[in-house]
């Protein structure tokens, strides 16, 4: 089988999807786009309480770590122990910032 017929039969299996994902999904005209399909419960342009602004920070830290560690595992074999100690000072760092989080009452709800 060539390469473009393999290319082809994998458009034709999305396209299937995509089409029957249309045709069999219900159509709801009460629901604005930012609700996602949800029903709404509040305004989308209303206001969030302080407490979610710190929870956000922490794990927008964790996420960056692990666009971090992607390029790290590519490299670690060829870096050996040293790549390795190296992560382990990032995580480290990373670990002290969620302490002085927590400590702090990042995580607090009330």
């Amino acid at each position: 089988m060539s390469a473009y017929m393999t290319i082809g039969i994998v458009l034709g299996v999305a396209l299937l999807g995509i089409a029957a994902l249309v045709v069999l999904s219900p159509v709801r005209k009460d629901v604005l786009p930012f609700g996602s399909g949800w029903d709404l419960q509040e305004h989308a342009l209303s206001r969030f309480h302080t407490r979610w602004y710190p929870m956000t920070l922490v794990f927008l830290a964790f996420d960056v770590e692990m666009l971090f560690m992607y390029p790290w595992a590519v490299v670690v074999t060829k870096m050996g122990a040293e790549a390795v100690i190296e992560m382990f000072v990032f995580l480290g760092v990373l670990v002290a910032g969620v302490v002085w989080a927590w400590r702090e009452g990042a995580f607090r709800w009330v």
